[in-house]
């Protein structure tokens, strides 16, 4: 089943390859989506694909990229948006 969340990261995730390296990681898990920095210093995410991509994916940014430190990840449903790829904004 296709599911759709949006998830908002915070802690020290800007400025440590968090986004590029969550890139690789939704390609590698074929999700779609985006992911960009917000003012604050959290990060955004939109990912559309598979319950169990998606969960892992999650699993993903809980831990971050080596030189982050994640310290809340939030998670909630929401809109599809017919995403063609996933896009670091």
């Amino acid at each position: 089943m296709k599911q759709h969340l949006n998830i908002k990261i915070s802690g020290r995730v800007q400025g440590v390859f968090f986004r590029d390296m969550a890139k690789k990681r939704a390609d590698e898990l074929g999700l779609k989506g985006f992911i960009r920095n917000e003012s604050g210093g959290t990060v955004y995410v939109e990912v559309e694909g598979g319950e169990s991509a998606i969960g892992e994916f999650v699993k993903w940014c809980r831990q971050g990229s080596a030189s982050a430190k994640v310290e809340r990840v939030e998670v909630k449903d929401g809109d599809f948006g017919n995403f063609t790829d996933f896009s670091v904004l």
